[in-house]
């Protein structure tokens, strides 16, 4: 081949190349997701969002704030102002359905307050948006399958915010109950408690919480005992306290429980709103036992083993983390591991452990 021939072989064919259509492999797709941020629109702007959860986004991979929902117009303004979210992007829980019209929107973070959870969900869902969703997933069993049934009509994810989910003190050990690193696990420990502050917070509201400790931060050890045995309790037996019935008139103050798990596994588990030094995980196996002391924060938590080694990892944003993984269930269509049945089961021992107080019966779980 002569060099002119030459020179329009290769000219051709460089052209039928670039006319060609594209195809994309696996690689390419995958490339394509990794460099993908989806857009999460927070919805409720109080401590929580404001502390944790919007900072959070410059720590992810596959994430970027791109929506605000507020009944608060000075909030959007300052969240307008710090993370540059422009002001069409920006709706009132009334306004919720605006969001249809906007693609820059793929995914709504609901952060109000519990029984306002459906309420929000099933709004985002409607406007054809995913919905990642605060713990607990609602207040009832049947609101959340409400919600669970609005995203599933939508075609849109419901995921629910487990944070410890993602904690690598957390992973660890459910591997070592997984891998039988000191047995089979025989009695597990859990217990989270705060002080909660001032009289008139939401929290300490029924109509807004639908419960008290338990509901709030009594739920990471309920998940805990779960996540680690891998079952789910057979039947729970617990009893409530209260030494200020005038703040805790309307919710539980103090709260602790035991669950049966199968295989004869015990969890003996608590949670106050008044005793802040609540903080523990533990598993008692055949051979010895693993603790996390603090198990439950944003950050800080570690642990140790009946050998002597430590349980403890470099520390991660466990909101960028959590939001990473739901996007990335999103951009590669796999079902998340906090899903939204998920958040419902949490709610349904709940039902339970509440029902089990008030009666002081022992309550069986189908």
């Amino acid at each position: 081949m002569d060099k002119l021939t030459r020179r329009r072989f290769l000219g051709q064919t460089t052209a039928a190349i670039a006319a060609a259509p594209f195809v994309s492999t696996g690689a390419t797709r995958a490339r394509a997701q990794e460099s993908r941020r989806l857009g999460f629109a927070i919805c409720g702007l109080g401590r929580l969002s404001e502390g944790q959860i919007a900072p959070a986004f410059a720590r992810t991979r596959h994430c970027r704030l791109a929506g605000l929902v507020t009944g608060t117009p000075a909030k959007a303004e300052a969240y307008m102002a710090k993370y540059g979210v422009p002001a069409d992007s920006v709706y009132s829980y009334k306004t919720m359905h605006r969001m249809a019209d906007n693609p820059e929107i793929d995914v709504v973070y609901v952060v109000t307050p519990n029984a306002l959870h459906a309420r929000d969900t099933l709004a985002a869902a409607a406007a054809g948006k995913h919905v990642f969703c605060e713990k607990p997933l609602e207040i009832s069993v049947e609101r959340c399958q409400r919600m669970i049934d609005a995203c599933a009509g939508a075609g849109r994810m419901l995921g629910t915010a487990y944070r410890c989910r993602y904690d690598p003190h957390h992973l660890e050990c459910i591997r070592l109950v997984r891998e039988r690193e000191f047995g089979a696990p025989l009695v597990i420990e859990a217990g989270f408690g705060i002080d909660v502050g001032e009289p008139g917070q939401w929290r300490l509201q029924r109509a807004l919480a639908g419960g008290g400790a338990l509901m709030d931060v009594g739920i990471y050890a309920l998940q805990a005992t779960r996540y680690l045995t891998g079952t789910e309790p057979l039947a729970v037996s617990a009893m409530q306290t209260r030494t200020d019935p005038v703040k805790f008139a309307e919710v539980d103050e103090s709260m602790v429980w035991t669950a049966s798990f199968p295989d004869g596994v015990v969890a003996h588990c608590s949670t106050s709103y008044k005793a802040a030094g609540i903080q523990h995980m533990r598993v008692n196996a055949e051979r010895g036992w693993f603790e996390l002391d603090p198990a439950f924060f944003y950050n800080g938590n570690h642990g140790r083993r009946s050998d002597g080694r430590e349980i403890r990892f470099p520390e991660i944003d466990l909101f960028a983390a959590e939001m990473d993984d739901f996007a990335r269930c999103i951009l590669e269509g796999r079902p998340s591991m906090v899903s939204g049945e998920e958040g419902l089961r949490d709610v349904r021992i709940m039902q339970a452990i509440y029902a089990s107080a008030r009666t002081g019966t022992r309550v069986e779980l189908a």
